[in-house]
């Protein structure tokens, strides 16, 4: 418990999936939240959540594509507690599966849009307004095993989530003299809605089973399994904490063993 104690932290994504179960984690080890994303209800509903079992926590409707936007969610959430301490930069977008050939300008610059220019922006403004005059922050950056190796039919998910871990080593590099620190958690699946409804469509195309694809995907790891939403946030808690405090510039893969880089 209060490994996050009175720190500020904002998720993006946050109205469910991982971003929910985070916004629970960090609530519960002591943390002020700001809850960013673009449905308001499912917002709202999390932040009541948190602060009905004693957190405290804001939601505010943004689109993280939209500069306006991320610069008045950030506003408002150092107007709220005073400073910012730690950005989670969750939200994401799949985009639609196409093979290149299919691929559309519309459905690769929407990916890229939320994918990538949405946590520089967050990214940006929080060190502006700020973790650059404090001297101190965290900043998790969320990519993909995808963005390691590739996934086919998802050239604009892939590009995305490798491009996101480049920026983390090059912000980390501008922001490390002052005192901030910028990582990147590297999940493989999650057992979300989103992964579920991703294994029902591939079972649908090739006439098996969700659960067959599931399992294949399970067997493809070292540990035989899928991991947790719960299991993820961990990760993420650990990278915003102090106790990571040695730790910047790097991609932490968390998928069960599925791909092991370095």
């Amino acid at each position: 418990m209060d490994r996050l104690a009175d720190k500020v932290v904002i998720i993006t994504g946050a109205g469910d999936g991982l971003g929910e179960v985070m916004a629970h984690l960090f609530a519960r080890e002591g943390a002020h939240l700001t809850l960013a994303g673009r449905r308001t209800e499912l917002l709202e509903g999390v932040a009541a959540a948190v602060r009905a079992k004693g957190g405290r926590a804001i939601a505010r409707t943004t689109d993280v594509t939209d500069e306006a936007a991320v610069i008045a969610m950030v506003a408002d959430t150092v107007a709220e507690y005073g400073r910012v301490d730690v950005m989670c930069n969750n939200a994401a977008q799949p985009g639609k599966d196409l093979h290149i050939w299919e691929q559309t300008l519309e459905n690769w610059n929407a990916t890229i849009a939320v994918d990538v220019t949405a946590a520089m922006l967050c990214s940006r403004e929080v060190v502006k307004q700020s973790m650059l005059e404090r001297k101190s922050g965290s900043i998790v950056n969320f990519s993909s095993t995808a963005g390691l190796e590739g996934i086919e039919r998802k050239s604009h998910y892939s590009t995305a989530k490798a491009g996101l871990r480049t920026l983390t080593k090059v912000v980390a590099k501008e922001v490390g003299p002052h005192g901030i620190r910028v990582n990147c958690l590297v999940p493989g699946g999650i057992q979300t809605d989103l992964l579920r409804n991703y294994w029902r469509r591939l079972a649908e195309e090739q006439g098996v089973t969700w659960e067959d694809i599931r399992d294949k995907g399970a067997r493809s790891t070292a540990l035989r399994r899928i991991a947790t939403p719960e299991e993820i946030a961990n990760v993420a808690l650990f990278l915003a904490s102090d106790e990571s405090s040695a730790i910047t510039g790097q991609s932490i893969v968390a998928d069960c063993g599925s791909q092991m880089p370095g």
